[in-house]
């Protein structure tokens, strides 16, 4: 085939499914020997996730043609449903032969492009999304604000009252945020489980604050009523919801299509970076089916490039880049990392005489335990779900912790992986919050430490938000434009130290507004 066919052909049957060429550009693509070039290439972003899908609709809505590099699935596109926490089917984990949940992995799987993966450390398990969308896919969609006097510490070089009268507040409409209706909490029986442990935290002397969500509770109430499918009511939400969510596919990324500017190529890995001698770029690119067989290695060149890979996918592409091709970076990429103080933790034994906590539970958490301001013990608690399909008069909590001794994510070239510089002593202070705070709900209410889910009664190794190792202004400048380059920018989760003090996608997205908005008005994509 030669090169004009080959740019003519718009429609490629794979695997079953047809995947449209790109009309924006074409890149140069090994398939049968063959090459094919096109230098003429628009804005590229690497990543579907709150960075990236800021950073699309903005530059869109500029007139900027964008092309979106995603390593997973388009789900809506291809019209596979998500899998809930009982059943886990193909579309659940991230080509593994066994469902990846942090409870329950007793189902075997077929390899499939799945929308949960676990990336497996030494002393700490990190789960990230894949998918078109990213985290909030597989989230608990919990939109939670950081207080402001440790968003003021974490990020004293920002204006935080800008952040808190402005940016906040734009997130929170173009997220769709809402919250619980009052009644409707208190007389669900799907949320027993939230009315149980804000009466135990009160009664142990903790304040509880009600959380915003972006799954749609009105469609909740209706889902309780039978009037539509269920999806928070039927166990799902870690391999994804099918309905009710406002996940980044139905808000910043709709709204990006919608100005036809924005193409998605699904299912396209980056493999590796490398910096031309006119400061472009050319990414080497794995397209891949949904069984992660390679249908191509392609190789697309750009102007600029906006890394929004999450906190781990962007190391990974600019720590490999280095050890590979020798792409320059910063000395302090990889630095500053931490897992935002992730602790797992729960209680057994929990009202067991009377109902426990509820056989039926939503999997959208509305309730957490507020105890920042105590000096000895700070801490913010979700009072999280646990699905399991029978009462099991267990309390499960996510503990958000300060994250006081930070970690560093390196790269192992003969291995082609992260390594990641953190043991025991990073979490040493998170177990001590959890033994604190499980120590005073057991003496106010009864209970035991929760074996049931964990070997020593913790969880220590799970973390939902890996942040940092590409901190704002540090290893890039106050707009997340990354230190000795002219035309890279970061823009996810890797740009926040290692801690923000609460669920972070909220803070993520907030940060990429402010970024992209500063990045443009200083004509950086003209």
């Amino acid at each position: 085939m030669d090169r004009k066919s080959f740019i003519k052909t718009s429609v490629l049957a794979i695997s079953g499914f047809y995947f449209l060429q790109s009309e924006l550009f074409h890149a140069a693509e090994r398939r049968n020997n063959q090459i094919v070039e096109n230098n003429d290439v628009p804005i590229v972003i690497i990543g579907s996730g709150y960075g990236g899908a800021v950073s699309a609709l903005r530059l869109c809505e500029a007139g900027k043609k964008v092309v979106l590099l995603e390593m997973g699935l388009n789900w809506e596109k291809a019209g596979i449903p998500f899998s809930n926490l009982l059943k886990p089917g193909k579309s659940s984990a991230w080509l593994k032969n066994k469902s990846i949940a942090p409870f329950m992995n007793i189902f075997s799987l077929t390899p499939f492009t799945g929308t949960l993966d676990r990336l497996d450390f030494d002393h700490i398990k990190i789960w990230v999304g894949r998918g078109v969308g990213g985290g909030s896919l597989v989230n608990g969609g919990m939109a939670v604000t950081p207080k402001e006097s440790y968003f003021r510490e974490v990020f004293p070089d920002l204006d935080a009252e800008k952040f808190y009268n402005y940016y906040f507040p734009l997130v929170q409409e173009e997220l769709k945020v809402n919250v619980i209706d009052e009644q409707f909490l208190k007389d669900c029986p799907y949320y027993k489980f939230t009315r149980v442990g804000e009466a135990e935290a009160h009664k142990a002397g903790f304040k509880t604050i009600r959380v915003p969500n972006v799954y749609d509770f009105k469609y909740m109430e209706k889902e309780f009523r039978n009037e539509v499918p269920r999806s928070a009511l039927n166990t799902e939400v870690i391999y994804g919801n099918n309905h009710g969510k406002n996940s980044l596919d139905k808000t910043y990324l709709r709204k990006a299509l919608e100005t036809g500017n924005l193409e998605i190529l699904d299912l396209h890995r980056v493999q590796t970076i490398q910096l031309n001698d006119d400061k472009s770029y050319t990414l080497n690119v794995r397209q891949t089916d949904t069984s992660g067989v390679m249908i191509a290695d392609k190789v697309f060149h750009c102007k600029k490039l906006i890394l929004s890979a999450g906190t781990m996918g962007t190391l990974q592409l600019l720590l490999q880049s280095h050890a590979e091709n020798g792409f320059p970076i910063n000395e302090k990429i990889g630095k500053n990392w931490g897992n935002n103080g992730n602790f797992m933790t729960g209680r057994n034994w929990v009202k067991p005489l009377s109902g426990g906590t509820g056989a039926k539970q939503s999997t959208i958490p509305v309730g957490g335990i507020d105890n920042w301001d105590d000096p000895e013990h700070p801490f913010f608690t979700e009072i999280a779900p646990l699905p399991m399909g029978m009462d099991v008069a267990t309390s499960l909590y996510l503990l958000i912790n300060r994250v006081d001794k930070k970690g560093e994510v390196a790269y192992h070239k003969a291995s082609q992986s992260l390594t990641l510089n953190w043991d025991e002593s990073n979490t040493a202070k998170m177990r001590e919050n959890a033994q604190y705070f499980i120590r005073k709900m057991n003496k106010a209410n009864g209970g035991t430490r929760s074996h049931l889910l964990f070997n020593n009664g913790f969880g220590a190794d799970i973390c939902y938000h890996p942040l940092g190792g590409c901190v704002l202004g540090e290893a890039t400048n106050e707009y997340g434009k990354l230190k000795d380059h002219e035309n890279l920018y970061v823009l996810d989760g890797s740009l926040i130290p290692g801690t923000i003090g609460v669920n972070p996608f909220v803070t993520i997205t907030a940060i990429a507004e402010y970024c992209i908005e500063n990045l443009i008005k200083q004509k950086e994509f003209a």
